[in-house]
């Protein structure tokens, strides 16, 4: 239990620095879903969701819900089973038609008329959205506005070069009265070069402090026996809940 301990209280390095230049183009991204490479998915879900599910939600009904880089994630059914809207962005097509086949959802599919080649899914019941694109795209469609941010997978994914340009979109896209879970990774940035990319506190409270409250929740130990492929021998998630100054 001592070395457990030690591990969640981790050495914060300048990640700016040390992973700044690495890039993952959206093809690669694509490829990691034909090549089946997406242990990044969680089948049962998150478990860190579940336990601060109260937190986020705060008893409050028919809210919209944003999932960047939402992949299949599982939780977008939690919540529409809940009553909630839920709209996620995803370059993956396969990704998107296998999370509306695995939640056994019936959908309908049309282009997004503001970005060629880009395609929004619907579920027939109306209250799951998915639009097919780049992140960045996404500004040029009339999605609206949303109470809530699920960020689980994704500003760890984002290319750290592009995390100002994605912390901007996100708060664009927060209602008055926003809840903004965030889910990153804490490990030593000299041994693995991501993704998911290291992130540090100083890091989001930068981007996001100026309009946010930032409130780490929890901070749990996640290494596996597969991170040891990644060369580093701790490996720590940290939630935070942003909210509205």
């Amino acid at each position: 239990m001592d070395d457990t301990r030690t591990s969640l209280d981790v050495k914060e390095y300048p990640d700016t620095e040390v992973q700044k230049n690495r890039i993952l183009t959206l093809e690669e991204w694509q490829e990691k879903w034909v090549e089946r490479k997406i242990a990044f998915h969680q089948e049962q879900g998150h478990q860190l969701l579940k336990k601060h599910l109260d937190t986020f939600l705060k008893g409050e009904n028919g809210l919209r819900v944003f999932f960047p880089l939402c992949g299949k994630a599982v939780e977008m059914k939690w919540f529409a089973d809940r009553g909630h809207s839920v709209v996620g962005v995803e370059i993956s097509e396969l990704g998107i038609r296998e999370f509306f086949t695995e939640q056994n959802l019936s959908y309908s599919e049309e282009p997004i008329k503001e970005i060629p080649g880009a395609k929004v899914f619907k579920s027939s019941s109306g209250n799951i959205s998915l639009y097919c694109c780049n992140l960045f795209d996404l500004p040029r469609t009339n999605i609206g506005k949303f109470d809530r941010i699920w960020d689980r997978g994704a500003f760890v994914a984002i290319n750290p070069g592009d995390r100002k340009r994605y912390a901007d979109i996100m708060l664009s896209l927060m209602r008055r009265g926003f809840h903004y879970l965030l889910s990153v990774f804490s490990y030593d940035p000299t041994k693995y070069g991501g993704p998911p990319f290291y992130v540090s506190d100083d890091e989001i409270k930068r981007l996001f402090g100026s309009v946010c409250s930032c409130q780490c929740l929890e901070k749990v130990d996640a290494f596996e026996e597969k991170h040891k492929s990644w060369g580093v021998d701790y490996l720590v998630e940290k939630l935070y809940l942003l909210t509205e100054k």
